[in-house]
């Protein structure tokens, strides 16, 4: 009785000796069930933490703990466990852990983390085993490793080879061995080396710019941090005429110098090489510029794309080769075109950009939309005006009515107003036990609980796999009456047939916020679609920058805010709920009102700073739509179209007054006009 009295006291403190006791497996009896959920959620708690910090005997002893326990989350500390000492695990240890813990996440996920070690010990018979059963099949390093398996049993990989190398973002061991393996099979040529390092050096970096040029020459690879790091000097050493290998070099140096000094980089094409460097090479060069001109919304990018079309047309050199620019760059191409002469957009050039998207890309929302307007507004001076006018037409309405900005948009253009979807039939007591009963949303909702959010998104994103539209409506309505708000929408949003707008877009703490949203005249609608998509109304939430709570809320825009509504500043408590709204509700309307009521410069202010808001407003007047689309910050951008396009929807759901998109976005968004409010000079 004394030793289970003392066992009682101390199971979740885990004393010294019960975790020695553990570790020699002297614990594994079975426990009290009232001592199942405390001791075991403790251990899994510790072992998270135990893990973190690579402390493997505490770790060994809290995996005890929670198998003893037969905690339903053991399984995690167990995966801690094995994965701190995966480098000198052996396949039955992994075979082991496979048949405890059959057809869940962590079976796939210790998989994943298994190939890639077998892929630093070239272990190509146990990858060949092991990757068939690899069901997420989602990591790029590993797809390479099963490629070199692939190429090693005669099979053609280049395609799929090239893609994942060209895909890679920082050099790995896999994908640059499938790359070393490629090449030496003469499978990838010199011409996809370079494109790979172009992409990698206009994408700052440089370290993977130098993995791929060290195929075709160490001797330039040397040189590839220089010229990433000081291109100017670089450019000055070197005397055009040195061959290919030179030209790509200059190339590289080129691209990142437009990065940190468009004048100097366009100086540099102009004065030598510009003349020097092969046809397909000065269009790249040009395009590098054009992009970096875009994203400073610097009048002359349109022009520069335009100088980049014609390099390519007019090249005659026989070392020129075909440039394909990536869809990022052409995306930049169509917001230039939108921006250019003033506001008035070049849509030849919006058609150009966008028919040269890979075909993925041309399906996004956003170029249908863009490319429908063009052709509506090319079709006033063509000869083929009807026919232009049909395919615009027909590209607008098969983006209208889509539940995001651009469909919205396009239903705007044509006239017809938003109407919800119809809702679906209700779930039945057994779809929603069906949903109820899955370990994996159970386990998902018990990390959540802990506090363990990243491993529960995985747990729940996992389960998911394969499910219909009636198990996922299931499935998102566990989360929904559970406050788990962010797995509610993000759950109800992988349906394609059946839409439940209350899941999609729920109202917490209704009362709340309408009632604070109204007390300041501001619209509860916007409210909730900022809310939506600052923290998916995840109470505690913080982010990297240090922004809290519904409306994330940095600490000294929540204290300037308090001294400017007289709250005491002292005392505030920020994650609190009804604080949080009050400053965040407050903040927004004193943003709104600073821009003169634009939601489209508020919400951008609100994300990126009213500063940069402010910096982005000036040039020529825009519509509010080519304005946001042209927004530098790509969090940003889609941000301010999601905040306006969720307020719609908001809006229409909470039954306010009908209001378009358009009529959302207000009116063109251009320099300020008259002097500043006294409020301006002081708003962070």
């Amino acid at each position: 009785m004394l030793v289970k009295n003392v066992f009682l006291k101390s199971v979740g403190g885990r004393p010294f000796w019960l975790r020695v006791a553990c570790a020699l497996g002297l614990c594994l009896l079975a426990l009290p069930p009232t001592l199942h959920a405390q001791g075991g959620d403790d251990a899994v708690v510790d072992a998270r933490d135990a893990f973190r910090k690579k402390h493997r005997a505490r770790l060994a002893a809290d995996r005890a703990l929670a198998l003893a326990a037969l905690h339903p989350l053991a399984q995690w500390a167990d995966y801690w466990e094995l994965t701190n000492r995966l480098s000198e695990a052996q396949q039955d240890e992994l075979n082991a852990f496979y048949a405890r813990w059959p057809g869940t996440y962590l079976e796939d996920r210790l998989r994943n983390d298994w190939l890639l070690e077998l892929g630093k010990r070239r272990d190509w018979q146990n990858i060949a085993a092991e990757y068939p059963r690899f069901r997420m099949n989602d990591d790029r390093e590993v797809s390479c490793y099963a490629l070199i398996v692939d190429a090693q049993a005669g099979k053609d990989v280049r395609e799929a080879g090239l893609a994942a190398w060209l895909a890679q973002k920082e050099p790995d061991d896999g994908c640059a061995l499938l790359a070393t393996t490629l090449f030496d099979a003469k499978q990838l040529t010199a011409a996809d080396v370079w494109r790979k390092a172009r992409l990698a050096m206009d994408a700052n970096r440089p370290r993977a710019a130098r993995q791929a040029v060290q195929l075709v020459s160490a001797e330039a690879a040397n040189n590839v941090l220089d010229a990433a790091e000081n291109p100017a000097r670089y450019l000055t050493r070197r005397t055009p005429g040195g061959g290919r290998v030179q030209a790509e070099m200059a190339t590289l140096a080129l691209t990142r110098l437009a990065a940190s000094d468009i004048d100097a980089a366009v100086a540099q094409l102009n004065d030598t090489w510009d003349k020097a460097l092969p046809g397909d090479l000065r269009s790249w060069c040009w395009s590098v510029v054009a992009k970096q001109s875009a994203q400073k919304l610097q009048p002359d990018a349109a022009d520069y794309f335009l100088r980049a079309s014609r390099k390519a047309d007019k090249s005659g050199d026989k070392d020129s080769r075909e440039i394909d620019l990536p869809d990022e760059t052409l995306a930049w191409k169509v917001r230039a075109a939108l921006r250019a002469d003033g506001g008035r957009a070049r849509w030849q050039q919006v058609v150009q950009a966008v028919n040269a998207m890979s075909a993925t890309e041309q399906r996004d929302p956003a170029w249908v939309y863009w490319k429908a307007r063009a052709l509506q507004a090319l079709a006033k001076d063509s000869q083929d005006g009807e026919a232009l006018r049909t395919l615009g037409q027909e590209l607008m309405g098969s983006v209208a009515g889509q539940l995001n900005f651009y469909g919205l948009l396009a239903a705007d253009d044509l006239g017809q107003p938003f109407v919800l979807p119809t809702p679906p039939a209700p779930l039945s007591d057994e779809e929603r036990a069906a949903a109820a009963s899955l370990p994996g949303l159970a386990r998902a909702v018990q990390l959540i609980a802990l506090g363990l959010r990243p491993e529960g998104v995985r747990e729940w994103n996992y389960t998911l796999r394969g499910m219909n539209d009636r198990e996922l409506l299931a499935a998102a309505q566990v989360a929904c009456e559970r406050e788990i708000w962010d797995r509610c929408i993000n759950t109800s949003e992988r349906t394609k047939g059946e839409v439940d707008m209350t899941q999609r877009f729920p109202t917490p703490y209704r009362k709340e916020v309408q009632t604070r949203a109204r007390e300041i005249n501001l619209d509860p609608a916007y409210v909730y679609g900022l809310i939506r998509q600052e923290s998916r109304f995840i109470l505690d939430t913080r982010s990297s920058v240090g922004a809290s709570g519904l409306m994330q809320l940095m600490p000294a825009t929540a204290r300037w805010t308090a001294k400017k509504i007289g709250l005491d500043v002292a005392s505030l408590q920020i994650n609190d709920r009804d604080t949080n709204i009050v400053l965040g509700t407050n903040y927004l309307k004193l943003v709104l009102d600073d821009f003169g009521g634009s939601q489209t410069l508020a919400t951008a202010a609100y994300n990126a700073g009213p500063a940069r808001s402010r910096k982005w407003r000036e040039g020529p007047a825009l519509e509010p739509a080519i304005w946001a689309e042209n927004i530098p910050f790509a969090e940003t951008r889609d941000y301010v179209k999601k905040v306006l396009s969720n307020a719609s929807f908001y809006a229409t759901q909470m039954g306010g007054p009908a209001n378009s998109l358009k009529a959302r976005l207000g009116r063109a968004v251009g320099p300020r006009e008259g002097p500043a409010p006294s409020l301006d000079k002081d708003l962070p």
